[in-house]
């Protein structure tokens, strides 16, 4: 069974940062791109990475997100800084993994003083 896991969210205050990951488990043999959402209320991409390294970013965090990737770990990391209260949502993983696409459960992340 394939699964995506997510980490890292929590409470921190604006102007601060926190980094997420996400690791995929299971019976894998190809992992193509993967990516980072956010739903409050509405689900939107965040930023996406393909397996060679080429990303992709949403304008309203261009400059303050970035996206990793370690494929050996099959994991994939979002590094957030200069956090806002906009930016406080849910966050989920996306993997297309053997072909099929997989979310993971998200994590909450709270921007707030």
């Amino acid at each position: 069974q394939v699964q995506l896991v997510e980490s890292g969210g929590g409470l921190v205050q604006p102007g601060g940062s926190l980094r997420l990951s996400c690791a995929a488990s299971g019976r894998i043999f190809s992992i193509s791109d993967m990516g980072w959402y956010r739903q409050a209320p509405q689900r939107e991409l965040v930023a996406t990475i393909t397996r060679a390294g080429s990303t992709n970013y949403a304008d309203s965090v261009k400059g303050r997100f970035t996206i990793s990737r370690d494929n050996a770990a099959k994991t994939v990391y979002l590094q957030m800084n200069s956090l806002k209260s906009e930016d406080t949502a849910d966050y989920y993983c996306n993997a297309e993994i053997n072909g099929r696409i997989y979310w993971g459960k998200g994590t909450l992340v709270t921007v707030s003083s």
